[in-house]
Formats: C-alpha cells, sequence, structure tokens
C-alpha cells in the first residue's frame, strides 16, 4: 500500500535505489515533482520553489530588486566570473562587497561553485562523480541515506515526490559522498546542505561544493562524535561573553551548554531556521568570507532574543530559553535587517583563530586529544583558491546547454580571402616610400656613370609638341642664372669690367623667337637660334679655376670637340 506523503498518496512507493538504478533519463520526465504530485492547480508556489505557502515569511523578508539594477550586478559578476583568478587576487574586497549585496538568482549557483572552490575540485577530478556513482555504496549507509531523503525541504517542488528528480540526485549527491570519505560516512546534517546545493546546481557540481564545505569550511563537522561541533559551540560561548555580556550571564546561570542550541545552527548553515530569502544571503557570505559569517549570524540571533532585560524576565529557567530560541521572531530574521546586522558584528577570522587555539588546549586539559583529526579551516574563498592555486584551464566556463545546428559551419568564401589579401598589400604599399627618379646629370664627370636621358620603352617624342633641343643648354641650368648678376667670378682680378653681353635692343623681338612650352621666355638672354652650338662653344677647362682647382673637368664628349673647336678665346660666351 503506498505511504501517505503531504496529504496525498504517493505516486510512486518503491525504493529510491530501485529508481535510480533504473536510471531514468532526463528527457523522458513528465514535469516537475509537483506537477506528478497534482499541486499546481490547488497550491500556490513561491519563487524560490516552495509550495503553499511553506516559506511564509520569505515572501515578506525578502527585498525586490529592481531589474535594472539586477541585470547591473548580472553583467558584473559574468565579467568576474569569466576572470575570476585576477578578480580574486587583485580584487577581492570587491568580490566580497558584491556578496554581500547579493548573488543574482541565475548566477547564483555558477558563483557558489567557483567560491567554494568546487568548480577547481571538479576539473581536476573528472569522471571521479560517475565512478563514484556507479559503484553500489554500504548497504547500512543507503539504507539511512534513504529514510532522511523525504524529510529534506518536503514541501519543495524538487524534493516533494518520493522516487522524483530531486530525491534521485539527493540519493546519488550523499550515496557518492560516503564512497569518496568513508572513514567519515554519511551524517543526517549533509543533507539539507545537499539539498540546498542541488537547488541552484547539477548532481555533479552539488557533489564537489558538498565535499569542499565538509573538508574547507566546516571541517570534521559531521565526523563521529562531533568533536568539531563541540569545540565551536564553546568558541561562539567565548565570543558572546565579548559581544553580549548580558546573554553571556543569562545562558551561564541557568548553565546551557551551546551544544543545546547552535548544533542545528552550524551544522546546517541555518537552511533550517531561517526564512529562504534569508538562506541565500547568508550563503552568499557564509561561502566568501567562510566560518565568521555562521558565528556571526549565531551571535545576532543570541542578541536579538536575550539582549534586553525584558526578555530576560520571561525566560526563568532552561526550558524557556531553549523554547525562545527555537521560535526566533521574523523581524529579526528579516532579509534586510539580518544583513545589515551580521556586518556589524565585530568578529573577524583572527578572533575566531585565538579562540579556538585557547579552546582546544582547554579540551585537550579535561578531555585529552581528538579522536577525530581534521584538516584545517578555510577562511572563505580567497584561502582556499590560495592552498590550491587554480590553473586558467580550471576556471574555465564550459556551456551547460550547447545548440547544436543541423547546418554545417559556413566556410568563407575565396572572395573574401581575395579582398584580405588585396587589403593587405594596399597597407603593404601605403608603407613603402615612393621610388626616388634619378635624374641625370647634363654636365657628368669623368667618374660618373652614363646614365640614360629617357626611358627607352617611351615613345621619342609626341607628335602634337613642337621640337626642342633634346639636349639641356647650359643657359637653362641654374649655374647661369647664378651668373647673370652683379656678383664677379671667382679669381677675377678687381676692376675688370664683366663679361660682354649683348644689349636688349640687338636681340630680336619675343615674337621672333620659336616656340618653347616647357620654359617661361626670358626677355634678358638671346633666342636659342642665335646660341652657337654646343660644339662651337670652348671647352670647360678653359674657365679659370677656383681656388686654384679647375671648377669642372674636361668629359669625354668635351675631348671629342675640342679638336674640332675652332674658335677664339675672346669670343662671348654665356656659361
Amino acid at each position: 500500500m503506498a505511504k501517505i506523503e503531504n496529504g496525498l498518496k504517493s505516486a510512486d512507493s518503491r525504493s529510491i535505489r530501485t529508481i535510480s538504478s533504473s536510471h531514468m533519463d532526463d528527457e523522458s520526465s513528465l514535469g516537475s515533482d509537483s506537477e506528478i504530485n497534482g499541486f499546481t492547480n490547488d497550491r500556490h508556489t513561491d519563487k524560490y520553489g516552495f509550495i503553499g505557502g511553506a516559506q511564509q515569511y520569505s515572501e515578506e523578508s525578502a527585498q525586490d530588486v529592481p531589474p535594472e539594477v539586477l541585470r547591473q550586478r548580472e553583467v558584473k559578476w559574468l565579467d568576474m566570473l569569466s576572470n575570476w583568478d585576477k578578480w580574486m587576487v587583485k580584487r577581492h574586497k570587491k568580490v566580497r562587497l558584491r556578496c554581500q549585496k547579493g548573488i543574482p538568482p541565475s548566477l547564483r549557483g555558477r558563483a557558489w561553485l567557483y567560491l567554494s572552490g568546487g568548480k577547481v575540485k571538479r576539473e581536476q577530478n573528472r569522471g571521479k562523480f560517475e565512478e563514484l556513482d556507479s559503484q553500489a555504496g554500504d548497504p547500512k549507509e543507503l539504507d539511512v541515506i534513504e529514510k532522511d531523503l523525504h524529510r529534506q525541504f518536503p514541501f519543495h517542488e524538487m524534493f516533494v515526490s518520493r522516487g522524483g528528480h530531486g530525491q534521485q540526485d539527493l540519493f546519488r549527491v550523499l550515496k557518492a559522498y560516503t564512497l569518496y570519505r568513508p572513514e567519515e560516512g554519511y551524517c543526517q546534517a549533509q543533507a539539507p546542505i545537499a539539498a540546498v546545493l542541488l537547488m541552484h546546481m547539477p548532481a555533479e557540481d552539488a557533489f564537489w561544493g558538498l565535499v569542499q564545505i565538509c573538508e574547507k569550511y566546516l571541517p570534521g563537522y559531521y565526523s563521529a562524535g562531533l568533536e568539531a561541533i563541540q569545540l565551536d559551540g564553546e568558541i561562539l560561548y567565548a565570543l558572546t561573553r565579548r559581544v553580549s555580556p548580558l546573554v553571556y550571564r543569562h545562558l551561564e546561570k541557568h548553565k546551557m551548554e551551546p551544544i543545546l542550541y547552535m548544533t542545528e545552527w552550524f551544522m546546517c548553515a541555518f537552511s533550517r531556521t531561517l526564512p529562504w530569502a534569508s538562506v541565500l544571503r547568508v550563503w552568499d557570505m557564509f561561502l566568501c568570507d567562510g566560518v565568521k559569517i555562521i558565528f556571526r549570524v549565531g551571535l545576532v540571533l543570541l542578541k536579538c532574543m536575550l539582549g534586553t532585560r525584558e526578555k530576560l524576565k520571561a525566560c526563568q529557567g532552561q526550558y524557556e530559553t531553549m523554547e525562545l530560541l527555537r521560535t526566533i521572531e521574523p523581524r529579526y530574521m528579516q532579509e534586510g535587517f539580518l544583513v545589515r546586522e551580521v556586518l556589524e558584528v565585530p568578529v573577524s577570522e583572527r578572533d575566531i583563530e585565538r579562540e579556538h587555539h585557547v579552546q582546544l588546549k582547554r579540551w585537550r586539559k579535561n578531555r585529552g586529544e581528538l579522536h577525530c583529526k581534521s584538516p584545517p579551516r578555510m577562511h572563505g574563498a580567497r584561502a582556499i583558491m590560495a592552498s590550491e592555486p587554480p590553473s586558467r584551464q580550471d576556471l574555465r566556463q564550459n556551456p551547460t546547454i550547447i545548440v547544436e545546428s543541423p547546418l554545417p559551419p559556413p566556410q568563407p568564401t575565396p572572395q573574401l580571402k581575395k579582398s584580405k589579401e588585396e587589403k593587405s598589400k594596399k597597407k603593404g604599399s601605403m608603407k613603402k616610400a615612393p621610388p626616388v627618379m634619378e635624374i641625370p646629370n647634363p654636365y657628368p664627370l669623368a667618374g660618373d656613370p652614363q646614365l640614360p636621358l629617357r626611358d627607352p620603352q617611351l615613345p621619342l617624342r609626341d607628335p602634337q609638341l613642337p621640337l626642342r633641343d633634346p639636349m639641356p643648354t647650359l643657359r637653362d641650368s641654374t649655374v647661369q642664372q647664378s651668373l647673370f648678376n652683379d656678383t664677379p667670378l671667382p679669381n677675377t682680378p678687381e676692376g675688370s669690367p664683366p663679361p660682354h653681353q649683348p644689349p636688349l635692343s640687338d636681340q630680336p623681338p619675343l615674337s621672333d623667337q620659336p616656340p618653347h612650352s616647357d620654359q617661361p621666355p626670358h626677355s634678358d638672354q638671346p633666342p636659342l637660334s642665335d646660341q652657337p652650338p654646343l660644339s662651337d662653344q670652348p671647352p670647360l677647362s678653359d674657365q679659370p679655376p677656383l681656388n686654384g682647382q679647375s671648377l669642372l673637368t674636361v668629359s669625354p664628349l668635351q675631348k671629342s670637340t675640342q679638336s674640332l673647336s675652332s674658335i677664339e678665346a675672346d669670343q662671348d660666351t654665356y656659361l
């Protein structure tokens, strides 16, 4: 006969081991577990997934963040997760501040995995969870786990159905941990921790998050004998004396041991005590800053419930005090109030470690050595990263949803490649300096190479242009223009008359000169037709020397013309 759960008959009364061993496919799901049990039409489900007002204070205590602010926070968190190692090393204070403000719900699971170090642990142990999941496990441990499954958030749509997907994943995670740490085994307080993680991430990620919480944040809490939780109870008791002396005297008066009221708080990380909105905010800060957040929350609740004399008058004994601490007033658990009070509690990591050494020394004196040697506690995400430095490959984000297109990826067209090559050629040509054109010297020296006066590939001349002397004359050069002024030639004796120039009146009119398109006419120069040919000019060697040296050496062309020249030395020539 089927068992009765949540007022309705369960859809399946089989053992959870039978269901999980059948490896139900996620794709064959009929819907959420609440839909299977028929809750969707009858009861309201809040934004956290709780059915029928199970978290009655969550809606009231939750702070509504405007959508535009939420989008901005999501963009900031995406940037941090993409460069997680740099943010944790260089800007850890900014990460802590954003955790205190609250992680966006859409990124909370991924952020918790990065903060706890579960992401690095998973990448370094690929395939380990599948290996543990495929093993049978200890039957005694599995029986205890199966009995606790329906007790974990029974009004949440993920765990409401016996044999549903939530309980299957919870069973897999807890079984894998008993195989991963067989010396520690299973503890009932691990089930709510794993259930909270499963609400935000897949089973494999939740397993590694549970491993990190049990080994780094709360080491020894779930071992046999519960020695670590008792030791932290003494630390909380000592910190209460410093933070709230009135509460400390009341607890000491009624001989209330801390283990009586703080065990569920600390071992379940307040997941079974606070409204869900406050639980999420506390976990955001807890996974960032470590166990000091758990101590601060405990101190705030003690101070709010027992911190005034009026409240202490109603607690005349141990029983009344315990009842008061079990039923905390909702106003003290409100999200905004609780976070603000937690941040103002003057308790640091150093205070906890100093008090830990004091209480450990007292424990050894009164009770002897600890039976369970737990690893050292890590105070937050930064300490965990420093103890096990990750690589960039370990922190690389893998997409959770991969959509494969049936079409092949588009291949780049050759036209695009050609255009890129042309662009590169253009860029290369722009960087190159333009070639320098060599202009032949009209008066070459003896040692100069003979350069052609024109390009042999070009035509001889344009038939539309008038004829002109292809050989530039001496008067076209800048040397002649410098000699037309009144400056005497070098090595010219003083008082000697300047070279004889024909008067302007003897020159033919400008209209009688042949057309010369390339040069402007000079009124003070004789026409080209009156100038003697190059062969009739005296050799350059007859010019007066410059400071005892010849101004120009005789070229081979001039040597050949010297034998044919019969012009007198005193003939009027222009240099």
